[in-house]
Order: structure tokens, then sequence, then C-alpha cells
């Protein structure tokens, strides 16, 4: 790969960039990369009593898809599955706070963040 980033190296940085991006608008971090069998959450972060579960997706400048069409069906009901997990884990007794599902999309180019866009509630992690 160019510059001679791997892809965790890659995904590593923009998480990188969106944990500085939350801190900055008021957020506190959580946790990152918290993972159970068959799914992880990238970020979890707290602001005002609600819980954001963050999917980071990073490209390199010029890819050919967007991190935002990588957040599948599929992917969604991983990240409900491993927020399900995480709240009963913390929140024992089913006293949860408010959550939502956020998605947040890095460019990168030669190594540095050229983009990042965020989403709030981008989607719903109801089960249907």
């Amino acid at each position: 790969m160019k510059n001679g980033q791997n892809s965790r190296q890659i995904g590593d940085r923009g998480e990188d960039a969106v944990c500085e991006f939350l801190s900055r608008h008021g957020y506190d971090v959580v946790t990152r990369n918290f993972t159970i069998r068959g799914g992880e959450i990238d970020v979890i972060a707290r602001k005002a009593g609600i819980l954001a579960f963050v999917e980071v997706k990073t490209r390199k400048y010029g890819a050919l898809s967007d991190g935002e069409s990588a957040v599948t069906e599929g992917k969604r009901k991983r990240l409900a599955a491993a927020a399900e997990y995480f709240l009963n884990k913390y929140y024992p007794g089913g006293d949860y706070p408010q959550c939502r599902f956020d998605v947040a999309a890095v460019t990168l180019d030669n190594g540095r963040v050229t983009g990042l866009k965020y989403y709030v509630a981008a989607f719903d992690g109801s089960r249907r």
C-alpha cells in the first residue's frame, strides 16, 4: 500500500481523527474498538447523557467507493448487536441511556486527513 500503510493503520488514523473531532465538539470518548464475536463498534462516545455508537469508515483519496456506502444493512445489524451487548454489560438492569448510531467518513491523502463527514443518527438500530 502507498506510504507503507496497511488497512489497520489507515483505519486507526481515521478513528484518531474522529476521536479528535468528537472531543473538540464536547464528547467524551468512552472506548474504542469495542469487540464482540461477530461485531465491533469503532468508537463509543457520550455527550449530554446520549451515547453515540460510531462507525468509522476511512478511505484513501480517490478510492472507488465512499465510506458511507460501506455501512450496509448487515453491518448495521452487527453494530446494533454489539451495542446491545455493550448496554447489557455496562448498564445492568436495563436502565439504558439514550443512544444513537452515527457514521463518520474519513478521507486520507498521503496519510493526512483531508476530509471528515460526520452523520448524527445515521441509522436506526432497532431490530425489525
